[in-house]
């Protein structure tokens, strides 16, 4: 598919079906396919015809950019790692009033909300392929973006790649049953960005 949607004069693919965290597509259709699997294919068949590739959802931490970029993807879209920032759409709700506890509204562009929203609802023939979610507060959207530029800048140098364009040639993927080591959770942990985020909501509204 991505080599006859280039061939026919696409400049870009977006690859990913139902990776997302608020899509519901894989639930309600049976339809999808591995996000890495998706990404690794789609880009040997568009880059030996010139094109580019969209990586597009599944992403959950700034190493999943990274292992999308050593893939072969040229972009990477995001939702849910950048949603409940001051930039993200949606008004500031405080739950329960008086407690101090923000939170934005976050939904899919085939939920519900989204098709209410832009095509005056869900057409007949089909059903609902998106969740509405509410994700925490998490102030100014550069706290993120540092995080996630830095752990792709330190992939770099682990892989020896000089560019985020190398990637995929100074990446080999191994299959692992276990890849992260969660012997301590992050509330016992030291969360230094949380708490750069809980600063800023205090200052932002007084709640100090």
């Amino acid at each position: 598919m991505t080599e006859e949607l280039i061939m026919s004069g696409a400049d870009i693919v977006k690859v990913g079906i139902g990776p997302g965290s608020v899509c519901t597509t894989r639930k309600q259709t049976g339809v999808g396919y591995p996000q890495l699997s998706a990404v690794l294919e789609c880009a040997d068949a568009a880059h030996g015809l010139g094109g580019r590739i969209i990586s597009d959802g599944g992403c959950t931490c700034p190493g999943d950019l990274s292992k999308a970029f050593g893939g072969g993807a040229d972009f990477v879209m995001l939702g849910g790692m950048l949603a409940g920032h001051d930039e993200s759409g949606g008004a500031l709700e405080e739950k329960p009033a008086g407690s101090g506890n923000f939170f934005k509204v976050f939904y899919g562009m085939s939920s519900d909300t989204a098709m209410k929203k832009h095509a005056g609802g869900v057409a007949e023939y089909r059903s609902s392929e998106g969740k509405t979610v509410t994700v925490p507060y998490r102030g100014p959207i550069s706290l993120t973006l540092n995080d996630i530029c830095g752990g792709i800048r330190s992939t770099c140098t682990y892989v020896g790649a000089k560019e985020i364009r190398e990637l995929s040639k100074r990446t080999t993927f191994i299959r692992v049953s276990m890849q992260l080591n969660s012997i301590f959770s992050q509330s016992q942990g030291v969360d230094t960005k949380g708490n750069e985020v809980a600063e800023h909501i205090a200052k932002k509204h007084k709640t100090v």
